[in-house]
């Protein structure tokens, strides 16, 4: 698995296809599938090198070696699984943690036979630097636990997407999450949320052949 900075190039979908695809394979070789992310729920499946590439969904999985799966993220959480012969990858945002992104992405691993899920979690914005709506909060509240509530720096309500991304997957019964840690408020990072930036890193996954 890997997860880029901003040091690592821009990975967002709408840039130069050519330049894309040479970044993509300096970063990993292999048949990508990426994905144009809508918020939403909708997990590709991938059969096959190549398939579901620029499919409107939020996550990926596949059984299929040498396949690589990857998500764009600003400030978003990225999650990165990897369980029995199985991989996958989820952009969830605070929509996506509603709409239940997370726990979808599980179900679809444990139909190709994944066992024993290590879930992790990529740079993603943290409470400190995401002031958020009280409404939204409480739907998010509502799809994970009181936990996600938290406070920026200067004492405004805010979310922690990490904190509810980790209690999905534990009601999902994800019992190994790693939690990274780092802050795309980091200028190390593409934050829209903190700078408006265009640019976007990338977390992926490859399945490697049994030698």
């Amino acid at each position: 698995m890997g997860f880029t900075d901003r040091g690592d190039g821009d990975f967002h979908v709408d840039r130069p296809v050519e330049e894309l695809d040479a970044l993509r394979q300096r970063t990993m070789e292999g048949a990508w599938t990426w994905l144009r992310q809508v918020h939403g729920a909708d997990v590709v499946t991938v059969t096959h090198p190549g398939d579901g590439v620029g499919s409107f969904a939020d996550a990926a999985v596949t059984a299929v070696p040498g396949v690589v799966l990857a998500v764009q993220t600003a400030d978003c959480v990225p999650v990165v699984f990897v369980g029995g012969g199985v991989v996958g990858v989820a952009h969830a945002g605070w929509r996506g943690i509603v709409e239940g992104v997370l726990p979808a992405t599980v179900e679809r691993m444990r139909e190709l036979s994944a066992t024993d899920i290590l879930a992790t979690i990529g740079p993603c914005i943290r409470p400190s630097r995401y002031e958020f709506g009280p409404a939204e909060l409480d739907a998010v509240a509502a799809a994970s636990s009181d936990a996600v509530r938290s406070v920026t720096d200067n004492g405004k309500p805010a979310l922690d997407m990490a904190a509810a991304a980790r209690v999905v997957l534990e009601n999902a019964g994800v019992e190994r999450v790693t939690d990274l840690g780092h802050n795309t408020a980091d200028v190390r990072f593409h934050s829209h949320r903190t700078r408006a930036d265009g640019g976007r890193q990338v977390s992926l996954v490859r399945l490697e052949a049994n030698r």
